[in-house]
């Protein structure tokens, strides 16, 4: 297990569409457990793999409920509207408003490869969203209503 430096906004991998992982294998599973290790040393909620400077469709996040881990995720479905304060590992210091889905339905692949669901609301929808946008490019500053420099 490892943790990974951080890559901060500004790296072309923060841009990029990730690509599609074509297996779970063992290397994709170090890369999940290095991903927690890496989250949870950084006390952050979720984080996907191009925040490691890894440009592959995984993410993590865990909400205070134990880890949920999603390789390729989408999202199925999304209700509702919800505007809170994020902020992002990869963006120190800033924190933005953003509005988005209250709840979503999220489908991806788990450690094993079996694909699996997730249905979330509140934090969790959002860190879901959050970390999906990462392996689209998106960073929650281009989404937020306005940003700060936080205390």
């Amino acid at each position: 297990m490892a943790v990974y430096q951080i890559v901060e906004m500004g790296a072309p991998v923060l841009r990029e569409k990730a690509l599609e992982v074509k297996t779970v294998n063992t290397n994709i599973r170090k890369l999940l457990d290095n991903m927690l290790d890496t989250m949870y040393a950084a006390d952050g909620v979720g984080l996907a793999a191009p925040q490691i400077g890894v440009s592959k469709r995984v993410i993590v996040v865990d909400v205070g409920h134990g880890p949920i881990e999603l390789v390729n995720p989408v999202i199925l479905e999304q209700y509702g509207e919800a505007t809170d304060s994020e902020g992002c590992l990869s963006i120190p210091g800033v924190t933005g408003e953003v509005t988005r889905a209250a709840r979503v339905r999220v489908q991806g692949l788990n450690r094993q490869g079996v694909l699996t669901e997730i249905q979330g609301e509140g934090l969790l929808a959002r860190a879901l969203q959050h970390e999906i946008d990462h392996l689209e490019g998106v960073l929650f500053v281009d989404r937020a209503s306005k940003t700060q420099k936080s205390k």
